[in-house]
């Protein structure tokens, strides 16, 4: 009897103890399942997202609009004045001193480097003259501003810029004064290429008749 039951105690330790084992082999598996599992859901998003990543366009680079060009320290601004109504047909307006400016151009008024009055510009200059006769201009002074581009003369009896910058002019005022304007109202100035008006060299060579409407500059 003895041994029968000790046998017995025996074998229900080894069926304990299989039975400890399988569990643990168990849960063991279960963790590692649960593992390989998270890691197979990982790289499935993984996947998920480079696909995604594929199928969208690429980015467009951002083009910039290249900078303005940069405006050369020598070239002068041009002054920008209220236009008004014209005296004689010719462009006039009012500069920053409030005076009336009426432009005579050089290449229309005059031949290349010469300071003679253009037969077929002399019928402005009549319509001037009548205009600054007028009670609106009548008591006004006026100067008359010879102006040219910067290219040196080459073939003229003039010596410089400055010096048929001033024959203009005065050819202006003899013309003003032999039919009908005071004299006394006129007052001449040669300023050679020292004010260009543009950068176009041909809105440089001018005559200009300066109506003393505002302030005395």
């Amino acid at each position: 009897m003895g041994w029968a039951r000790s046998g017995l105690m025996t074998g229900l330790f080894l069926a304990a103890l299989s039975a400890g084992c399988q569990s643990k082999m168990y849960d063991e598996n279960k963790a590692l399942y649960d593992e390989n599992k998270a890691l197979r859901d990982q790289n499935d998003r993984l996947k998920q997202q480079q696909a995604m990543a594929q199928a969208q366009p690429p980015a467009q680079p951002v083009v910039q609009a290249p900078p303005p060009p940069p405006v050369p320290e020598s070239a002068p601004l041009p002054e920008v004045h209220p236009k008004i109504e014209q005296i004689g047909g010719l462009e006039t307006a009012i500069n920053k001193s409030g005076n009336t400016v009426v432009q005579l151009p050089s290449d229309v008024f005059f031949d290349s480097g010469q300071a003679t009055l253009k037969q077929s510009a002399k019928e402005s200059l009549g319509k001037v003259v009548s205009a600054l006769n007028k009670k609106k201009y009548v008591s006004k002074q006026i100067i008359v501003e010879g102006h040219t581009d910067d290219q040196p003369i080459r073939v003229s009896k003039w010596a410089s810029n400055q010096e048929l910058s001033v024959a203009r002019a005065d050819a202006v005022k003899q013309y003003l004064i032999a039919h009908g304007v005071d004299q006394d109202r006129i007052t001449t100035k040669g300023f050679g290429s020292t004010k260009p008006r543009d950068t176009d060299r041909a809105k440089n060579r001018r005559v200009e008749i300066v109506v003393m409407t505002g302030m005395s500059e």
